[in-house]
This record gives structure tokens, C-alpha cells and sequence, in this order.
């Protein structure tokens, strides 16, 4: 086959290799390789776990050798195909949101009503306490005083002092903390109020407290005062995510709306606040952003580390040992894929967006084709019943459009359905056996299907009854030439206002509206066609 541009970044590899079976097999071993090397304990393991196909493993145990083996798969495959750099910054940025944003709601504004519950905020100078707020934040954190992001502002002071509070109030108790240095810091922050003209006098008497953690507390007061103002500002309130908490869930009354007096009769409508206006066939709903995704992150508590991960397995009635119903007549059933969500979930946070979409393809390869606005038997099992689930569904999707739009994005994603070391039951996709089966209707389970049996070594002919677009063949490739590599989405990326129907998909296209991205069905038509072992026909 013709070779095309893209070099890896994995030596002895190239473009076509990734598209060999053998060569395939070749790279699992060089990956193996690199985690035996980095931790051998880890890798005999998860070698253990390879060969017994999980027989004799508690759930747990395989759920943390899928969490620790992640991570190696994101940088591998990152290095293989040269994107370390963005993959490391897209960690970066989202470890930092989790150590400000989220660290100061869980430290600093979690516990408000109940540190202020006596008290009334309307006669509160709520002037002084926005002026001694920013003091505090010019002289003591200067570098977040100069963050264009409000919100991201506040969290990085909120949390640098909540988690000193903290600190100290383990220490009153007698219990261990991890804090550093704290009394350093705090001598820090003493000395840069002190050296401030302004401030040294503002927080003399919080200067004078010789006791850290009594500092700490007057610091403290200072932050919690600010945030419980602004927990009352509807727009900082009811708009950053770092005071967005859960809300109680009402079965009886779970879709928000309005009565509308109509004269002869009152009719329900949906809140003005909440309808999206649509404009053609333009895409209304964008999805949440990263702020939005990690803040539901932040919500989950990770059951699998308890095997009671029920988003993924059910949740299921002890004294029956049948799945729970809940109060809708719902039986909750969890992922009907099994999906590790949980799992997925903790990789994120961590920061490895390849590693856990490593972890989705284990299970659900053709995800995207899941996900946000397509099911959600996940939030339905989800341990929170009484709250506000967590939205696993835009997690899921986020993991996935945030290695779509890296550098090879679609690549990577395209290598993963064919190649994923996590996936013990079949690593890397099988050579072609001989034998080919028929697969009637290329909607979600035909194409699922179609996936499945090409990994397996099957040549598969796909029909549909309606007519399928092709797709220019320096995408798909063909008999004696590669696909040309994608190096950015983009330009596979359509404004659906603007895309021609390719009739992929089934109800998928054609029964899904102008709420759902169908730029997915792109992206599985391409990764089945450039199989050289598929046809599809319609």
C-alpha cells in the first residue's frame, strides 16, 4: 500500500501499520514493553488479568488495573501519534480546575448556610466585604488578581486558604493532614499583608493573631464572607459552577414548566428561560463546556472503587437480588453495555481524556453514537436517587470530542476501535478468516455489529434501504491506497444546516432532529469504510 505523510511517533511503525493485524499484535508488545518498564509490577498484574480474562478478580481489583493502566495507554498513544504536548496541556488545564474552581466549592462555599445559617446578608456592608475580598486577593495572590476569569479568580484564592482552614482544623483534632508546610505558607501570607500599605492595615488584627491556624481563620472569614454575598447574587450564584450543588429531585414534578392561561383552558409550556429558539436546521443544543463537564466529575463519587457502581451495573435490591424500580416505574438497569463509567469518570479527572476514552471503547466502541441527547439508562442507575444524577451522558461525549479535536483526534479514536490494550478480550482487531457475514440495516446495531465482526477476523457486507453517500476516497481509502490521515476534525466537521444527509445511520439520521450533533455518524461511516474487510450498500 502506498505510504502516507503522517509519521509516528513510536519507532518502527508506520501509517499502514496501524491497519495490520500483525503489525497491530507488534505494537502491543512495544506497549507492554514501555509499562513493564515504567512499573513491572503493574504490568505483571495486568498481564495476569489478560490471561485469566478476570476469573478469580474481585470487581474492584480490575476496575483500579483499568484506572492505573489508563494513563499508559493516553501516553502512549499520544506519543505514537505526536500530540504529548496538547495531551499534557489538556491535563493541565483540566487538573488546575480541580485544584481552584472545584477545590474552593468543596472547601470554602460547600458549608456556607451552615456557617452563616443565624445571619442576614442584607445587613451585611456588602461594600467592605467586596473591598476587603480584593485587598486580600492584590496583596496576597497577585497572579490570580490578574485572571481575566472571575470565577477562576475567586477559586484560586477560595482554595488556597480553604484547604490551609482545613488543615488546621485536622490538626485541632489530632488527625494527620497532607498540607506541606503549612506554617510556611501562612508566614508567607503574613509577611504580603504586612508589606501591603493598604492591607497591613485593613488586617492588622488578623496580622496580629499568633496563631496560624486563628490567622488562617481570619483569612477564612474573609473568603466565606465574599462567597455567601455572592452565593446571593443570582449573577455569580446562579451562574459559576462552584456554587451549583445538586437539587433535590421530585419525581412527581421533574420537568420544569409553566401555566399558561390560554383563556378557555391553561396549557403547560416549557420555561421561557429554557426553550432554544431554532434557527433552520442549525444545531441548538452545543453541548456542555468543560467547566460545565467537570463540575458533573466533580459530582460523581466513584462506586467502583466500592463495586457499587450502579450508573454501569444496576442497582440492585439486596433482599431480592433483582434490579431496584424506581418511582416512575423505571427498572434501573444501568448501562445496558456495561460500560465503566466510573472508571472513565476518575481517568478524566486525572486528566487523561485518550485514557479514558480508552476505557468507553472497552465496552462501547461505537460511542460515538452514544452519549449526550442519545440515552441515559446511565443517570437512571445512577447512586444519586434523591439529587440531581450525575449527567454521565456529557461526560461521555466530552471525553470523546476532546481527542476528536486534538491533533489526529479522529486517528486516535479510529486506532482505539481497532487497537485498545485495556480491552483483554480482544486487544487488536483479528486478520480477515475467509469467512464474511451479511448485515441487513447500517443503523445503531448494524454498525455496532459490523464492528464487532471485523475485529473478529469476519468480512462484512453492510445494506441499507436507504441510499448511502460515499465518502471522497482519500478519506476511506482503498484496495491499493491508505486513507489520507485527518490531522484536524475540522475539516470533517459540518454545520448541519449545511451537511447533505449520507443515509448512514438509520434512525440515527433520519429520526434524530437538529438537537443532536450528526457529525458522530461521520465519524463511525468513516472508521467501518476504511476497513478494508467492509462494504456498506444502499
Amino acid at each position: 500500500m502506498e505510504q502516507n505523510a503522517l509519521t509516528l511517533g513510536i519507532s518502527g511503525f508506520s501509517y499502514p501499520d496501524l491497519y495490520d493485524s500483525s503489525r497491530l499484535k507488534d505494537l502491543l508488545d512495544v506497549f507492554d514493553v514501555s509499562v513493564k518498564k515504567h512499573d513491572a509490577d503493574l504490568f505483571n498484574r495486568f498481564a495476569a488479568y489478560r490471561q485469566n480474562q478476570g476469573e478469580g478478580l474481585a470487581p474492584e481489583a480490575i476496575s483500579d488495573l483499568l484506572v492505573c493502566m489508563g494513563p499508559y495507554v493516553g501516553q502512549f498513544v499520544a506519543t505514537l501519534f505526536g500530540v504529548t504536548e496538547q495531551h499534557q496541556a489538556q491535563a493541565a488545564k483540566i487538573k488546575d480546575e480541580f485544584t481552584t474552581i472545584f477545590t474552593y466549592k468543596n472547601v470554602a462555599v460547600d458549608k456556607l448556610n451552615l456557617v452563616y445559617k443565624d445571619e442576614d446578608v442584607n445587613a451585611w456592608d456588602k461594600s467592605a466585604i467586596n473591598q476587603r475580598f480584593d485587598l486580600l486577593v492584590a496583596a496576597c495572590f497577585p497572579e490570580a488578581d490578574a485572571d481575566s476569569d472571575l470565577e477562576h479568580r475567586v477559586a484560586r484564592v477560595g482554595a488556597a486558604i480553604g484547604l490551609l482552614s482545613a488543615h488546621y482544623k485536622l490538626v485541632a483534632k489530632g488527625k494527620e493532614s497532607d498540607y506541606a508546610n503549612a506554617d510556611g505558607t501562612v508566614q508567607e501570607l503574613r509577611d504580603m499583608l504586612s508589606v501591603h500599605p493598604q492591607a497591613a492595615v485593613e488586617f492588622k488584627e488578623v496580622i496580629g493573631q499568633l496563631e496560624p491556624a486563628d490567622f488562617v481563620q481570619g483569612l477564612m472569614d474573609v473568603v466565606q464572607r465574599w462567597s455567601y454575598l455572592a452565593q446571593h447574587n443570582p449573577e455569580i450564584g446562579g451562574k459559576w459552577l462552584s456554587f451549583k450543588f445538586p437539587e433535590k429531585r421530585d419525581f412527581d414534578h421533574l420537568v420544569e414548566h409553566d401555566i399558561v392561561n390560554k383563556g378557555e383552558f391553561t396549557a403547560w409550556m416549557g420555561e421561557l428561560n429554557h426553550r432554544r429558539r431554532r434557527d433552520g436546521f442549525k444545531l441548538t443544543d452545543p453541548r456542555f463546556n468543560q467547566r460545565e463537564v467537570l463540575s458533573e466529575v466533580d459530582h460523581c463519587i466513584y462506586c467502583h472503587e466500592r463495586d457499587t457502581d450502579s450508573c454501569s451495573k444496576g442497582m440492585i435490591n439486596k433482599k431480592t437480588n433483582l434490579f431496584k424500580v424506581d418511582p416512575l416505574g423505571v427498572t434501573t438497569t444501568g448501562c445496558p453495555l456495561d460500560e465503566k463509567i466510573s472508571e472513565m469518570h476518575l481517568v478524566k479527572r486525572n486528566g487523561d481524556n485518550i485514557g479514558a476514552l480508552a476505557i468507553i471503547i472497552i465496552d462501547n466502541p461505537m460511542c460515538p453514537g452514544t452519549g449526550h441527547r442519545i440515552c441515559n439508562d446511565c443517570m437512571k442507575g445512577c447512586i444519586y436517587q434523591k439529587t440531581d444524577p450525575v449527567n454521565i451522558p456529557q461526560i461521555e461525549t466530552n471525553v470523546l470530542t476532546d481527542v476528536l479535536f486534538m491533533p489526529y483526534g479522529f486517528e486516535i479514536y479510529s486506532l482505539l476501535t481497532r487497537w485498545n490494550p485495556l480491552n483483554v478480550k480482544r486487544p487488536y482487531m483479528l486478520p480477515y478468516n475467509g469467512k464474511n457475514a451479511l448485515v441487513v440495516g447500517l443503523g445503531p446495531a448494524g454498525y455496532t455489529m459490523s464492528h464487532y465482526l471485523l475485529n473478529e477476523g469476519f468480512g462484512v457486507a453492510g445494506i441499507d434501504a436507504l441510499k448511502l453517500e460515499p465518502l471522497p476516497t482519500y478519506l476511506t481509502g482503498d484496495s491499493s491506497t491508505l486513507p489520507t490521515p485527518v490531522a484536524d476534525f475540522k475539516e470533517l466537521y459540518e454545520q448541519l444546516d449545511e451537511r447533505i444527509l449520507a443515509g448512514f445511520g438509520g434512525v440515527a439520521e433520519y429520526g434524530i432532529t437538529v438537537r443532536w450533533d450528526k457529525n458522530f455518524l461521520k465519524v463511525i461511516y468513516l472508521t467501518l469504510l476504511r476497513r478494508q474487510a467492509f462494504r456498506a450498500y444502499g
